[in-house]
């Protein structure tokens, strides 16, 4: 196979259709969907039977059994891909909506209309359900998408495109806004990334080095997050029960999310209270501590180097740092946080609201988990990813964030003087 050729192909068609997509009514859209959700519910049997194959070529390939567990589909996360594709469907449509329109002097009026961004690539690794969600939200978003899955996914990807495609073709709108690439070859990212006359904006999902290497080879602007070095600080005037509660699910709820707390801060005053039922809670829980000397004063854990501050485990490990004040908790937060979630417990306004304002982070919080920075928990329908950029879209990334503003006048025949 030509990859270039080939790709720029996929590129040509895509755009083509971004702007089929673009003027797509709600309507057609949301059948489009409906008929999505119900070819995988009659497919079921034939996307299980595809991901089988693709799991036996994983194991006989040696992969890691995390990565052969995030490829696995059940018949439960198949009748959940088709909810979730209804969810979506069920959605506002933000295309096409104009908001803040006043009038100038002048008598014309002024507003700003919610534009699709155009084509949307996507590449992911392991998780055929990704192609499930990306294809659909780029879809209600009015814009066309090229996705590019992990070749261990290879057959459940091209199973769940047929379904997608029958969607499509059911509603009128051209099968070419969802594209699946058929090729393993990884040159076909390479051509993908530096497309930028037929792909708008690049979305890479999975690990860190993934998304390292694409950030760094790519033309065309990217949505990322690289780390999720995520923070809990219990403040002196927190309540006690609530930042027991808070600090063993931000923690313990998963271990392998972008949005697990990673370091615990505690004020100096409150540590010798708070630090034993927690590590209590932890130890229970086999979740392995490294501390400060102050906190390992008051509970034996290990010695947690500068490196620890700056890491993002994914595992059953906490870093616990005392702190003598909130100022030296944002300044930690500043210095080693990955600006992706920081959580505050305290029932001090003033501080609370210091914390919202001060730390620099896509989603921040007040008495509440870590875990809350996801899509479906903010209310977003499904998200496509979260951002950690500071332009366009930050935080979970989910319809609107797929989307533009630009501006729109509307007038009656006024010229300018």
């Amino acid at each position: 196979m030509d990859v270039q050729s080939y790709m720029h192909g996929i590129g040509r068609a895509a755009r083509a259709a971004s702007r089929a997509m673009a003027r797509a009514e709600t309507r057609a859209k949301n059948d489009a969907l409906m008929a999505m959700a119900a070819a995988i519910e009659r497919d079921a049997d034939r996307l299980l039977a595809a991901n089988a194959e693709d799991l036996a070529a994983a194991r006989a390939a040696g992969l890691e059994p995390a990565m052969v567990d995030r490829l696995a589909l059940t018949p439960a996360g198949v009748a959940q891909m088709a909810e979730g594709v209804r969810q979506v469907a069920a959605l506002a449509d933000p295309v096409g909506e104009i908001s803040d329109l006043r009038y100038r002097p002048s008598g014309i009026q002024v507003g700003r209309m919610r534009v699709p961004l155009g084509v949307i690539g996507i590449i992911y690794e392991a998780r055929p359900n990704v192609t499930v969600d990306a294809a659909v939200l780029c879809l209600k978003s009015g814009n066309a998408a090229i996705l590019r899955g992990g070749s261990e996914a290879i057959r459940a990807n091209q199973a769940i495109a047929m379904c997608v495609h029958e969607g499509l073709r059911a509603a009128g709108l051209p099968a070419t806004a969802v594209q699946v690439i058929e090729t393993t070859d990884r040159a076909a990212v390479g051509e993908l990334i530096t497309m930028k006359d037929y792909v708008d904006v690049i979305v890479p999902r999975g690990g860190k080095g993934l998304i390292e290497r694409i950030s760094a080879d790519a033309r065309i602007p990217v949505l990322k997050h690289l780390d999720g070095v995520c923070h809990v600080y219990i403040d002196d005037r927190a309540d006690l029960d609530k930042a027991v509660r808070i600090a063993d699910n931000a923690k313990t709820h998963r271990y392998g999310t972008c949005n697990t707390m990673e370091t615990l801060l505690v004020h100096a005053d409150i540590a010798a209270r708070v630090l034993p039922p927690l590590a209590a809670i932890y130890a229970g829980k086999s979740v392995e501590l490294r501390g400060c000397d102050r906190a390992r004063a008051i509970v034996p854990m290990l010695p947690a180097t500068d490196e620890d501050w700056a890491t993002e485990y994914l595992a059953p490990i906490l870093a616990v740092r005392i702190v003598d004040d909130l100022d030296q908790a944002i300044d930690h937060i500043t210095a080693y946080g990955s600006m992706h979630t920081d959580a505050i417990v305290t029932e001090d306004y003033s501080r609370a609201r210091r914390f919202l304002r001060e730390v620099d982070s896509a989603s921040v919080m007040v008495n509440a988990s870590t875990r809350f920075a996801d899509g479906f928990e903010f209310g977003l329908g499904a998200e496509i990813g979260i951002s950690t950029d500071k332009l366009h879209a930050r935080g979970p990334v989910g319809l609107e964030g797929l989307t533009s503003l630009k501006f729109v006048v509307l007038g009656d025949g006024q010229v300018r003087v």
